[in-house]
């Protein structure tokens, strides 16, 4: 036997004058790196929501989920697109740093913590959307289109006529599966883009900081043709060990606005503790 090649479904093996095509077990490969886990469910349950917990372990290569066929499924990226949305900003220059300041000009913005002067980072982790609907019209639809093929970030639908909101409504979509390969890759600093821009946003995106653990992510929700989708994706670092999630979830009867909000967080970081990571 000379080499063994591996591709997806298939395994080829090479041997001297002879080759035997066995059929893989990519599937049961996949498994080895995934666990399904009850507890995950049970928390959501006991909350009234629905939908997916993903966590990644890094160092074991391992998956963790109470739902694996949902974390492949694609939903509108909503406030999460502010990820790849800043890192573009930065990129071009059209924001030169996290305290760079988006100054408010007196307009109704739909929410009281947005009328007022924000830095870059208080834009990120308050979701300032017309901030960041401003920064899409500088960016402009070729360059967005360019940036979004670079950084293979889920599958966005961009026209011009929807410049400014397509992570918002429409057909964009990116699965939590997606979510946390695009993270790892931020988090390797292997995306195609500047390593300094992607180690300023990265220290940008950090939520929480203490002795213990750093805790970087971001929080999205959007609400298109009445269905409600929630978000937290992000990582955990305690030391070496990194953990990243992303939480897709959605509200049952008789949870309200403000509890879901608070929920797509808390569970999350419910998840890592039950899962023995935080």
């Amino acid at each position: 036997m000379k080499r063994l090649y591996t591709y997806p479904h298939l395994i080829w093996i090479a041997c001297t004058g002879t080759i035997f095509l066995l059929l893989s077990g990519l599937a049961a490969a996949q498994e080895a790196d995934r666990q399904h886990s009850p507890a995950l469910q049970e928390i959501l349950e006991a909350s009234g929501l629905h939908g997916s917990l993903l966590v990644y372990d890094a160092g074991e290569d391992r998956y963790y989920s109470n739902d694996f066929a949902h974390a492949e499924r694609g939903q509108l990226p909503a406030s999460t697109y502010k990820i790849p949305h800043s890192l573009i900003a930065l990129d071009l220059g059209i924001v030169a740093d996290a305290q760079s300041l988006f100054v408010w000009d007196g307009q109704a913005r739909g929410m009281a913590q947005w009328e007022q002067d924000l830095t870059f980072t208080q834009a990120f982790h308050l979701s300032c959307v017309p901030c960041y609907q401003e920064i899409a019209r500088k960016v402009g639809l070729d360059r967005m289109k360019d940036y979004l093929s670079r950084l293979d970030y889920g599958r966005m639908d961009v026209r011009a006529d929807n410049l400014d909101q397509f992570w918002l409504r429409g057909d964009s979509r990116i699965s939590p599966m997606e979510q946390i390969r695009f993270l790892r890759r931020l988090y390797a600093g292997d995306l195609d883009l500047a390593s300094e821009t992607q180690v300023r946003f990265r220290e940008m995106m950090v939520m929480e900081e203490s002795e213990a653990y750093r805790l970087s992510g971001k929080t999205g929700w959007s609400v298109d043709q009445g269905v409600d989708n929630g978000w937290f994706v992000g990582y955990l670092e305690q030391g070496a060990a990194v953990y990243f999630f992303a939480s897709n979830l959605a509200p049952g009867p008789g949870v309200s606005d403000g509890e879901f909000l608070e929920a797509r967080k808390s569970l999350t970081l419910q998840a890592l503790r039950v899962l023995g990571f935080l």
